[in-house]
């Protein structure tokens, strides 16, 4: 899937010196100019949407939905996982209850997106050899997996790489429903579960619609 590790070139030393610039110029030019939303954020949040993605370093949820700081609860993981409910797994499960039940979220958004190593990795749980930890997170996407070639069992890879991306964000929006928290919330019509699909290349977001029972440009077009 990537490189070995003995094959890639020494870190980068002036790297850390980019970084710094970076803060640099957030800290003389950035904050200023956003001073009073910073200080009103200082004492508490209220974000307004619990965003679950993959960690792939391309994927910028403030970018995408052009959204400031404090909008959006976001948690990561390779994948965009969210394993079925229980006693053991607390490290998405904790976000999604902390969003849920202690800030008051109303919406959820499970984003997949092109490209995207862990749906590979899930779709060919053989190269993992030399990442165990990462086969083990990966087996919440077999469910997927599973639909995949039940449903379309052939295909060119690329095809199939973008059907699983879909098909594990629906499945991961059903995981979720299996979380206390998410039943209370949709119970007490707290709450709303999307699905999206970002596709890197183009820059559309790909959302499904249940009725429609299908993925469809987001927002339409007239």
């Amino acid at each position: 899937m990537t490189e070995p590790p003995e094959h890639r070139p020494r870190p980068d030393s002036t790297y850390v010196g980019y970084l710094s610039r970076g803060v640099d110029r957030f800290r003389k030019s950035v904050f200023p100019k956003r001073r009073a939303l910073f200080e009103r954020l200082a004492r508490s949040q209220q974000p307004k949407a619990l965003f679950l993605t993959c960690a792939d370093s391309r994927v910028v949820p403030a970018l995408i939905t052009q959204t400031k700081p404090g909008e959006l609860f976001v948690e990561r993981n390779p994948g965009n996982l969210v394993p079925v409910y229980s006693t053991e797994s607390v490290g998405v499960s904790a976000s999604i209850e902390y969003a849920i039940t202690a800030l008051g979220t109303h919406h959820v958004i499970i984003c997949g997106h092109s490209d995207c190593g862990a749906v590979k990795g899930i779709l060919h749980p053989e190269q993992l050899a030399a990442m165990p930890a990462v086969a083990r997170w990966l087996r919440f996407g077999e469910e997927a997996r599973g639909l995949l070639q039940a449903q379309h069992p052939q295909g060119d890879e690329g095809t199939r790489i973008r059907l699983l991306t879909r098909l594990n964000v629906l499945v991961q929006m059903e995981h979720l429903k299996t979380h206390p928290a998410v039943q209370a919330a949709l119970v007490a019509d707290r709450l709303q579960i999307h699905g999206w699909v970002y596709d890197i290349e183009t820059g559309d977001v790909w959302a499904w619609d249940a009725e429609q029972d299908v993925f469809g440009l987001f927002p339409a077009e007239p």
